[in-house]
Order: C-alpha cells, then structure tokens, then sequence
C-alpha cells in the first residue's frame, strides 16, 4: 500500500548542496520516479545514467506524465515552464537525500538491522524478523525474497535485493506508519555502495555480515573493493545516532570468514562473532549433527552451553541462525542461550533448500545457491546425504561475474555426478557462450555423457527428472523464489518450484 505524502519542494531542497534551481514556484511533491513509467501527477522524476539507458532521454516523457520537478545532471532542451529543474553532479545521492526527506526520515524512528554478506543474506534477515517477533516485538522487514509492511508477508516483486533509495524509504515509512518497532533489511554490495547510494541515508543500527566470496566483481571491479563497499555497512555504524533513539548498537560477523579481521578494523562500535571453528568467538557451535530435515548441535557462549534444535537443512543454516540469535539477544539485552526455545519452530524461506515431493522415488531440492561460496557449502551437505547419484541443474547469470563461471563448474564437478547447464539470467548474452564458461570448470567430466547444454530451463529440469534413479538426489540451483528468467527476448515468468512440480506430475508422479 502507497504511502501518502505531500512535501513542498522548498523544504525537500534544503537536504542538498550545491545544486542548481531553474524554474519558478515551489511545487507540492507526491512521490518520486526514476522511471518515466512510473511518473504520476506531482512528481518528481529523477533522471539516471544507467548501464543500458540514460534517464535524461525520458524527461519529456515523465514532464508529459505530469512531472512537476526533475532531477538531473544535465538540463534538458527545451526546458518546460511548467516545471522546476534541479540540476547536481550526483543525481543519486541527490535522490537519495530527497527521498529521505519526502518520507520524513523513516529509519530515525525504526531501530534498523541491516544484514549483508555475499550467501545467507535473506534467510537471515527472515530468521532475525522470526525471532524478534517470537519475542514479543513488532518488526518489518526487506529481503530478496519478501517483504513485511503491515501484517502479511508479501512476495518482493522487485529484481533488486536492495530497491533504489525512493523504495526504500518508502517501505521504512509504511513500516514506521504501522507501528514497527524493529526493521530489518536486506543491505546488498550494490545497496551499500556509494555509486548507487541506495542505503546512504538509511539510519542503521545494526550491521550484520555473513561471509564474502566470489560475486559481483563485474560492478565492484575488484574483491578488496566488494568487501569494502559491504563494510559501509558498519562504516556508518554510530553510538550516539543509535543511543538518541534507545537502540544498543552494534556489528555481528562471522569469526570464520576471510573478511572478518577487515570489519573488525573498520567497525567502530561493538563486534560480536560467531563462528563454527573457533571456540573464543561470543557464539560457538559444536558437535553438529545434520540431515535433510534439519541440524541438531552444541550452543557455547561465555562458558555456558545448551543443545539445539533447528528444522532447518544445511550447515550454513547453523551459522544463519548463530547470527540471528546473536543479533536478537544483544538488541534485547538477554543471553543468546535464552532463546533457543525460539529456533525449533523457525521457517526457512521458500526456495532455500526446499524439498519438492510427489511421489518420486529420488529426492528433489530447490535452492537459490549461485557463487562458488553457496556451492562450496550445499554440495558436500547434499552429496553426504545422496545414497544414489547427484544432478545437478544450474546456470550463471548473464551480464554478470563472468569469473565466477568455470569455479561454479569446477565446484559442482567434485560433488555432482551428473551436470546439466541451463539459463539462469542470461539478459543480452549469448546462452551458450555462459553455459560453455561454465564448462571450463567442469574437469572430468563429457558432453553428451554426464554434461549436457540445455538453454531451456523446463527441457534441463525434465532431462534430470527423467534420468534420475532411485535414491538420486536432483538439485535445482539459482532461481530459487526468482519470479522471472530474463532471457534476451526479455523477462518471462517462472516459478522453480511449481516448474518441479508440474513436470514431475507429466511424469506421472501425482502424490504430495
């Protein structure tokens, strides 16, 4: 549901400096686009250079849709005496100021977890929201996969993890005009980044990392430069921003991951960790027992120990709901130990290893896993509970990581007994040349015998359907809850898990 707001542009142009007003009158502002589609009457259209496009070609057009201001870096010609032009160097960090100003300044009136990390960032911020609801508190929350404004959880019907800044602030004001308390929100590289100033003047409280692997190099350029960009996150980290709003704040970091001693340096609040390996970390877990159906280990912290319980598959679920709880605990100000008794009813999010049953004699899983990282962790987890053979189905994203590719390949290489290539994104790429890099990676194994190309999602997931045995496992990896494949021709829609389900069902298998 839209939230209302009417703003003199006046008031929303005292946020900036150093811009540029051509134009008379001080227009009421209703909302802001960064689409020309989008425009309504009493908007404000914000012009942005993008990768395939630039903003400024649409000025007319949003002017047109009743655009009452426009946001720039360069004036159009010829300019419109209906309209205001604001003209500044950087029109995302202008839209950014602005849109926070319009909503009022959402995140001073939330306390704000963020949740970064190249895998484990959705279900996080799912199991934190889960936990803090469990716990008596109102909270609202973002990811990739949804989202909670009011009192439903809704599918995220955006392609960007983390929206441009006008969709951000205009979620944290819906949650904020509900009555949350808590918001907890899904803080991408792209989202923290300075380029895109997407999260800039988002107020967080809490900065939470999950690991940093291979992704995302092709807009970063570099890892020093993707770790830096997600440390933003606790870069903007401040006592006394979060003390005026009776927030304690604070970092959370995985103690395993690489990136770890780098955080650290550059967070100036306090940083707790967790951690799977080192038995000093605030939150340590031992004595790990897995299966398909969940994980049952040993809890450590500050010298106390109890067991727990999560029906949750997958180690990494383990360190996921390790920096839930801690995140919890700190912002309640009780021990981690105390809320075991709120993990055994956790749900995963859908997509995230998800089991799809009907009938068949082989095990299928959905996931959303596409970085070397996610495969490092889910391969071995699947292949230790695969009695027959693993296939695998996966692609990689076009316009993406290209470097990523053969190390997907070679990952899936060790564990997979049977790989079928097939798009996951391809966008304006040619398929075939993604899924031929893929194969780089793929050592050991022949085309044709236990390496197929098949472009075509639905024919790639029917071949492994058909091939697969008794006691197989079929992964299905890289769509997960992805409502969409965006093909070259375009986007079309999809569903991984009603795909799964509907072929298996062609194939005779009708039982749930």
């Amino acid at each position: 549901m839209p939230v209302s707001v009417e703003i003199p542009l006046s008031i929303l142009l005292s946020s900036l400096e150093g811009v540029r007003r051509v134009g008379t009158g001080d227009p009421l502002i209703r909302g802001i686009a960064y689409d020309s589609r989008s425009v309504q009457a009493g908007y404000l259209f914000c012009a942005l250079e993008g990768i395939h496009t630039d903003g400024h070609r649409y000025i007319q057009d949003a002017v047109r849709a009743g655009a009452v201001a426009v946001l720039c870096s360069t004036l159009p010609t010829p300019l419109s005496d209906r309209v205001v032009y604001i003209q500044t160097q950087d029109t995302r960090k202008a839209m950014s100021r602005i849109s926070a100003a319009l909503y009022q300044y959402p995140s001073r009136s939330l306390k704000l977890i963020g949740v970064t990390g190249t895998d484990g960032k959705s279900s996080t911020v799912y199991y934190i929201h889960q936990l803090l609801e469990k716990g008596g508190k109102r909270s609202g929350f973002l990811s990739t996969v949804s989202l909670l404004m009011a009192d439903t959880v809704e599918k995220n019907p955006l392609r960007q993890s983390t929206p441009e800044a006008p969709i951000i602030q205009e979620l944290l004001a819906g949650m904020r005009n509900r009555g949350k308390e808590f918001a907890v929100v899904e803080a991408t590289s792209h989202g923290l980044s300075h380029r895109t100033a997407r999260l800039l003047d988002v107020e967080f409280d809490v900065g939470v990392l999950t690991n940093v692997t291979h992704e995302h190099l092709e807009f970063h350029g570099s890892w020093d430069t993707y770790l830096s960009d997600k440390t933003n996150l606790f870069r903007s980290l401040s006592l006394g921003r979060s003390l005026a709003k009776g927030c304690p704040t604070f970092g959370i970091a995985n103690r395993d991951d690489r990136s770890y001693p780098y955080v650290k340096e550059h967070c100036s609040v306090p940083l707790y960790s967790y951690s799977l390996h080192h038995s000093e970390a605030d939150l340590f877990a031992s004595h790990i027992e897995s299966d398909l159906e969940g994980n049952t280990f040993l809890l450590h912290e500050k010298g106390s120990s109890a067991p727990c319980r999560i029906p949750l598959p997958g180690v990494f679920n383990v360190e996921n709901v390790m920096a839930a709880l801690l995140t919890v605990a700190r912002l309640l100000g009780v021990p981690a130990l105390s809320l075991i008794p709120l993990v055994k009813d956790l749900k995963g999010v859908r997509g995230r290893m998800t089991p799809i049953r009907r009938g068949q004699p082989f095990s299928v899983l959905v996931d959303y896993a596409h970085t070397p990282g996610a495969f490092e962790k889910l391969f071995p987890q699947v292949r230790k509970f695969t009695r027959g053979r693993l296939i695998a189905v996966f692609g990689s994203a076009g316009e993406r990581d290209v470097e990523k590719r053969p190390l997907q390949g070679s990952i899936a290489s060790r564990y997979a007994d049977f790989i079928i290539l097939t798009n996951e994104d391809p966008r304006l790429e040619d398929p075939m040349k993604i899924l031929q890099d893929i194969a780089k990676g793929c050592q050991g194994k022949t085309e044709g015998k236990d390496l197929f190309f098949i472009p075509d999602r639905t024919e790639a997931i029917r071949l492994a359907f058909q091939q697969a045995l008794s006691q197989d496992t079929v992964v299905l990896l890289g769509k997960g809850h992805e409502n969409s494949i965006i093909l070259p021709s375009g986007p079309i829609p999809w569903d991984e898990i009603e795909k799964a389900e509907s072929i298996l069902e062609e194939l005779g298998y009708r039982e749930r």
